[in-house]
């Protein structure tokens, strides 16, 4: 089970927000503004930071959204089969080279 902790206005929830949507993840989502849930959170992580995952099928848990992110697209991203991608000019291609 995944639950984020987060403060609705944090821009670094919300990015963590639409990779959840994008993933097409089932997440509990606890906002902090809520001082139960404030409380809650201080008391797991030991601090009020947000957002804040925790998952409990991987038994891990962590702030930091860009270690979030990783983590929600190592272990529940789609698995899919590269694209062939096809070069009509000598120009790099952005998609195949960043």
């Amino acid at each position: 089970m995944l639950t984020l902790y987060i403060r609705p206005t944090c821009p670094f929830c919300r990015r963590v927000m639409a990779v959840v949507n994008r993933l097409e993840l089932e997440v509990e989502i606890k906002s902090v503004e809520n001082p139960d849930v404030q409380s809650e959170l201080t008391a797991l992580g030991g601090k009020s930071q947000v957002p804040y995952l925790v998952d409990s099928k991987q038994e891990v848990s962590m702030y930091e959204s860009d270690d979030i992110v990783n983590h929600l697209q190592k272990y529940y991203g789609v698995k899919t089969a590269p694209k062939n991608r096809m070069h009509i000019s000598d120009n790099v291609c952005v998609s195949c080279e960043g």
